[in-house]
């Protein structure tokens, strides 16, 4: 790799830099940062903090003024180059006069797809694509695939003691990993769109579900239950700090629905009751990530339906044994261990005491 390539890099990396500032705040929209360099000194960036205000390459092109001409500017996605909630940043690059543009990946958003790239080289400016490129998918993988996809990302989380389990055989479960692991998940939670748990959980439990001030933001609060078979009084029917969506079957109890809809949480019947049905509902609300903490057997039926792209796993160093204590996974019908789901691009981090593992479902 010769120092241009070098230099463009770590120009990349620091959009990236950028860009994380805004998870959690940026959706629907992706995560972009942007950098304009001149002479080898940054005359520009910004990133896009939420949806309706200017994209990072704006943010970048005002800072840096009149300089901007004959600079280079990078950006972790591809330039928008049609007119949506704002105007189309390839004709803002453009008129700002700038020589080279680094791409750090296509948007795949059919809108664009290339498009930006194309116009920006259609102007006479060269265009570089594709530095630190796995990086920057990374960094949107949820938006990339919701919009290729039509349903919201999925992240798996749970927490189980070396022998597998997630509570007692009574069903306390309180607590199964460390202080460290749990500020870790609301700071997960503040940046994902939606947290979606089953009726057992909102019984057993009574979460709260939001980011325990880890983050400036909570996601909605999702329940699945079938028949509206919930407790009266429940953290989650507080919608003063986050709102409450419960999905049921047309068979609830319509009682139960008038009560939680006087208590400002939104009831919604489903004639299928399913995690994929769920998600369609949420994608059509722009809804880009959600994070499944519910029990083993909601799990088991939202990675049977391909709902789940990403797995979050704290194992605690103890040991509760019990045959009928509760697993993190229930019932997916694999008969053997050849057979058995296997994950990809692991890692492995400590987080004292616990150990998280990460991974991913396709």
């Amino acid at each position: 790799m010769n120092d241009s390539n070098l230099t463009d890099l770590g120009w990349m990396q620091r959009c990236r830099q950028l860009a994380s500032q805004a998870a959690g705040k940026a959706s629907p929209n992706p995560l972009v940062g942007s950098v304009i360099v001149q002479d080898g000194q940054v005359i520009g960036e910004g990133c896009h903090p939420e949806v309706g205000q200017p994209h990072a390459e704006v943010f970048a092109l005002r800072a840096a003024g009149d300089r901007a001409r004959g600079a280079t500017l990078y950006v972790n996605l591809e330039p928008c180059n049609h007119t949506g909630r704002t105007p189309p940043c390839t004709e803002a690059i453009i008129a700002a006069g700038i020589k080279r543009v680094v791409v750090g990946m296509i948007d795949p958003d059919p809108r664009v797809a290339g498009g930006g790239v194309k116009r920006l080289r259609q102007a006479g400016i060269e265009v570089t694509v594709g530095v630190d490129e796995a990086a920057c998918q990374k960094l949107n993988e949820a938006f990339s695939f919701s919009i290729l996809r039509q349903r919201p990302f999925g992240i798996l989380k749970y927490a189980m003691t070396l022998d597998g389990k997630i509570a007692a055989t009574s069903g306390h479960s309180a607590w199964v990993t460390g202080p460290h692991s749990r500020a870790w998940v609301h700071r997960l939670r503040s940046r994902c769109d939606a947290v979606i748990v089953g009726g057992q959980t909102v019984r057993r439990d009574n979460p709260q579900l939001t980011s325990h001030g880890q983050g400036d933001r909570n996601p909605l609060r999702v329940v699945m239950s079938r028949h509206l078979a919930l407790p009266t009084k429940a953290n989650l029917w507080d919608v003063t700090q986050a709102k409450t969506l419960v999905f049921c079957s047309t068979e609830r109890s319509k009682e139960r629905e008038q009560q939680l809809q006087q208590q400002g949480v939104e009831v919604l019947p489903l004639p299928t009751l399913e995690p994929l049905e769920v998600l369609k509902i949420l994608h059509e609300r722009d809804l880009r990530s959600v994070l499944w903490e519910c029990g083993g057997q909601l799990s088991a039926r939202a990675i049977a339906q391909n709902c789940v792209q990403k797995i979050h796993a704290f194992v605690a160093p103890k040991i509760i044994g019990g045959a009928t204590a509760p697993t993190p996974v229930g019932e997916l019908n694999i008969p053997k261990m050849s057979e058995a789901i296997s994950l990809t691009d692991i890692t492995i981090t400590q987080i004292t005491p616990d150990i998280l593992v990460e991974g991913y479902l396709y």
